[in-house]
């Protein structure tokens, strides 16, 4: 862990001890002692988090409430948010959409904190999982892990394993360009119990379970590029275990097709974001100890 990240956490931790026992001033001249963290986050919509209000962004259609902005405020650091809903791994270099900048624009050799949400769009599942869809319950209609997986072959496992390339050399260029940095990547957030509930989100049950043991499948190899390129990982998906998409209203954190709070369909929904960032910046903070 690079000092300078350590420092700064500890800095917030005393910030938050003296500000309790002697007051705000003070608190805040311990944190200043250590400086501003610089903390980029790069990724996609489960990152950016589509139509939950204030969105600041209306071309990456990118929350205040998103889960960056919830570890900034916990590590007292200074956000850079370039996340945009609907990112690939080429987009870290690339102009998405031909107007918004490369992320890798936001990194720079002061950089101190990196977090990376990435692959769900490199093996398409913007696509897929509306393609899951079903009107009826079975057997009336087709089910969608019968079409990827037609001949014995897994056509998502296989989108899986050509981004994992694609995956470490993002995380090679932000050890690049952010030699000082340190780099989380983090997973998806759970969107399905096991067996799902069509009765309230139509997904097949069958379809459900292809379907979150693809992003599983996805979590695993994100695991082991971090692992072979110098990044740690935080894993959400468990945390989030019981707060997909078959959860109650009050218990949910993510949405499903029909959103029953302001979010955007199959993606986190601000209760969502809020439980991330904490896990994330808990995550953080714990290794610096």
């Amino acid at each position: 862990m690079r000092a300078r990240l350590v420092g700064r956490v500890l800095a917030v931790a005393a910030a938050a001890t003296v500000t309790a026992t002697i007051g705000l001033t003070a608190g805040a001249a311990v944190a200043e002692e250590q400086g501003t963290l610089k903390y980029v986050a790069l990724g996609d919509s489960s990152a950016a988090g589509p139509l939950i209000p204030s969105q600041v962004s209306t071309i990456c259609l990118r929350s205040d409430k998103n889960w960056p902005n919830v570890v900034a405020r916990r590590l007292g650091a200074d956000l850079t948010d370039v996340s945009c809903s609907g990112a690939t791994t080429d987009d870290m270099a690339g102009r998405q959409f031909g107007l918004v900048a490369p992320q890798y624009d936001a990194l720079t050799a002061d950089t101190d904190l990196v977090t990376l949400a990435i692959g769900a769009n490199d093996i398409r599942l913007g696509t897929v999982v509306p393609s899951c869809l079903n009107s009826f319950p079975v057997p009336y209609g087709v089910s969608c892990k019968s079409r990827f997986t037609t001949g014995g072959t897994d056509e998502l496992a296989e989108r899986i394993a050509a981004t994992a390339p694609k995956a470490g050399a993002v995380l090679d260029e932000i050890n690049r360009r952010s030699p000082a940095a340190d780099v989380f990547v983090v997973t998806y957030a759970t969107y399905f119990a096991k067996g799902g509930c069509f009765g309230k989100d139509p997904i097949w049950g069958v379809d459900a379970d292809y379907l979150q043991a693809t992003w599983d499948r996805l979590h695993e190899m994100l695991a082991e590029q971090a692992a072979e390129h110098g990044a740690r990982f935080v894993d959400i998906r468990t945390p989030s275990a019981d707060h997909g998409v078959c959860a109650s209203h009050g218990e949910k954190w993510m949405e499903g097709l029909v959103p029953t709070s302001a979010a955007a369909p199959y993606h986190p929904n601000a209760k969502g974001m809020a439980a991330s960032g904490a896990t994330v910046a808990a995550a953080i903070a714990a290794a610096t100890l």
